[in-house]
């Protein structure tokens, strides 16, 4: 395997990885408050419904002319990143509360175990039915989406869904064996790679497909990464450096307006 393969099975397997955690943990809140059956057929009609999905948008996105669809894969993946990284900076420095996998399985757990219980069909529990279901087919759509994104754009469809279905594989069977949310898992530190990624990837191809040449070819990817990570890096440490003032300000503040009072 290549760099440039190397990175393309990287970047799509953390992706992937992040989505598949919220998934997992849907379907684990599911089948745990409700009925495992009924998670477990939710779960597998979405991951057919998304094969479907892949089987045929694949080589239509295969077929498109390649500069265009730099274009508009990087300006796409420009958005997702820069998304992804906002919120990742927002939360290491302090202004976000961090992504709590935990707290939201046991949120979804509540939540479950108090809908009412209606059998549709072969299915016991349509309740964990659905909510399996809708929640692996709108994360495995942003799974499908980085595949095809990123695969399409290497010409290498193939591997962006080995990498996908990897991450996948390997989140589903982690989950399965501990039956409980990964919380372990330090999706946020993965999501500041992922923003990172995303970012240097995204604009890397939009300005391949603006007709901008990147010197020394994709070579560059390993100059423009680090550098949008320490450019990430610095505004963390600025923000955390800006709130620990205006933390300490109130305090000092508050002396002079007790005794005005």
């Amino acid at each position: 395997m290549g760099g440039g393969s190397g990175a393309l099975f990287v970047a799509v397997f953390l992706a992937c990885a992040v989505e598949a955690v919220e998934a997992t943990t849907i379907v684990l809140a599911a089948g745990t408050a409700r009925d495992w059956r009924s998670a477990a057929t939710g779960m597998t009609a979405a991951i057919v419904l998304l094969a479907i999905i892949v089987a045929a948008l694949g080589p239509a996105v295969s077929a498109l002319p390649l500069r265009e669809l730099r274009l508009v894969v990087g300006a796409l993946l420009l958005i997702f990143g820069l998304q992804w990284l906002r919120k990742a900076i927002l939360r290491a420095s302090g202004y976000k509360a961090l992504h709590d996998e935990d707290a939201i399985y046991r949120a979804q757990l509540a939540e479950a175990a108090a809908a009412p219980r209606r059998r549709f069909g072969s299915v016991p529990d349509w309740y964990a039915f659905t909510l399996s279901f809708k929640g692996v087919l709108l994360e495995g759509l942003e799974v499908v989406f980085i595949a095809l994104t990123f695969g399409g754009n290497a010409h290498n469809i193939p591997l962006a869904a080995l990498a996908a279905g990897c991450a996948v594989v390997v989140v589903a069977v982690t989950g399965a064996a501990v039956r409980a949310p990964l919380a372990r898992v330090p999706e946020n530190t993965l999501k500041f790679i992922v923003g990172i990624m995303l970012t240097g990837f995204g604009t890397f191809w939009g300005a391949e497909g603006a007709g901008a040449h990147w010197p020394g070819s994709d070579a560059a990817l390993l100059v423009l990464v680090p550098a949008i990570a320490l450019f990430a890096v610095g505004l963390v440490a600025v923000l955390r450096r800006g709130q620990a003032k205006a933390t300490r300000a109130p305090a000092r503040g508050g002396a002079p307006a007790a005794e005005a009072g």
